[in-house]
């Protein structure tokens, strides 16, 4: 396989050779074994070809395998099954032999995310111009282990740069803008399932954005803002509460946050989840939405929501991942559409992200770079 495929033995070994960037000893494989080997099999004695193709599908399986244990970068594993695991002997030496061409898929690393690859050669040819920005690669290449490689469906969004990527066949097919969590409620960094969609959904309001953006409106301009903008006041976050009279909430001590009340918004063009939003269930009530305030699309830095991602284009992201439009039945409340396939969504924090030749870097808006690289 490998010797029969032009360079490809060369370029694995390459890799191995600079497997420091990965953040791996060399020392790891046989690589002086490797070369002789390789270099013998080149005489074209069949014994020596065949032993030179083993011992590189060994050291090809080992380097993989090390590379797609689950790193430690901060993600939230909301479907446990998206965690990086080492793949079989077998499943890997398959992929790698469907490979149009060998040698090109083990120069781009077509079993990691194209931005692992791309990054790791920004580390590995020393492209860099500081130590610190060297850092920040390495810090910016253990986020991108975490991500999906190969030719499967998925979507990406990266919060520093906020947008977001649909991938297909191992390459972005689209993308748009989004908006995501000010700095004060960070969008965290996970990893789920989007199951379905929801349409004329409700907006569920976290308490403490009830009293930041809510409660001081309604001290201001009184019940009629409740009214004017859909706003009701529940016992509970279920599909049938009862709603609560708003006049015998003290709206003052809501505002000031000594009493908590939960609000939901009704659909209209209003709400804050705009016409759907789609869901991959998770504790931390982060969700993908459409939203009415487009306007905040157009900014340089899109900081603004409560850590969900609200969407520059939902309904072109629903016809993507369900093949049609996705229209309501009516006028009823969170119609559930179930999506036949579930398809992952990665929510990251890429502030080092390759371009072309070069590397872009995005304001690290968290403050999570400057949290991990002074604990090292």
């Amino acid at each position: 396989m490998w010797l029969a495929s032009g360079n490809a033995a060369e370029e694995l070994i390459e890799l191995l050779n600079s497997a420091e960037a990965d953040g791996l000893s060399p020392s790891r494989y046989p690589l002086r074994k490797l070369e002789k080997a390789v270099r013998s099999a080149r005489s074209g004695d069949a014994r020596g070809i065949k032993r030179a193709d083993a011992m590189l599908s060994e050291a090809f399986v080992s380097y993989v395998r090390d590379l797609k244990r689950a790193p430690s970068a901060g993600m939230i594993w909301v479907d446990r099954e998206l965690a990086p695991t080492p793949p079989s002997a077998r499943a890997l030496l398959d992929s790698a032999a469907a490979a149009p061409s060998l040698a090109a898929y083990v120069e781009n690393m077509g079993w990691m995310n194209p931005y692992y690859a791309q990054l790791r050669w920004a580390i590995a040819d020393r492209t860099y111009s500081s130590e610190d920005q060297r850092r920040l690669l390495v810090l910016n290449l253990e986020r991108a282990r975490a991500l999906p490689g190969g030719r499967g469906r998925y979507i990406l969004v990266n919060a520093a740069a906020q947008r977001l990527e649909m991938y297909q066949g191992g390459q972005v097919v689209d993308s748009m803008k989004v908006v995501v969590g000010k700095p004060k409620y960070p969008t965290p960094m996970m990893a789920g399932l989007v199951r379905f969609a929801s349409l004329n959904p409700y907006w569920y309001v976290p308490p403490d954005l009830a009293a930041e953006r809510i409660a001081p409106n309604v001290v201001k301009q009184g019940l009629k803002y409740l009214n004017r903008q859909g706003y009701e006041v529940v016992d509970d976050f279920v599909e049938h509460p009862k709603i609560v009279d708003p006049s015998i909430i003290d709206w003052k001590a809501v505002a000031d946050g000594s009493f908590n009340v939960l609000i939901r918004q009704r659909p209209g063009k209003y709400n804050a989840m705009g016409r759907m939003k789609f869901m991959f269930p998770n504790e931390q009530g982060i969700y993908l939405h459409d939203t009415p305030e487009k306007e905040l699309l157009s900014e340089a830095s899109r900081l603004f929501s409560g850590g969900c991602v609200r969407l520059e284009d939902a309904p072109r992201l629903g016809q993507w991942l369900f093949g049609r439009p996705l229209d309501p039945e009516g006028a009823a409340t969170e119609q559930q559409v179930p999506l036949p396939k579930p398809v992952p969504v990665y929510i990251t924090y890429l502030t080092a992200v390759p371009n072309g030749s070069s590397v872009a870097y995005f304001e690290d808006v968290y403050g999570r770079d400057a949290g991990r690289l002074a604990s090292r």
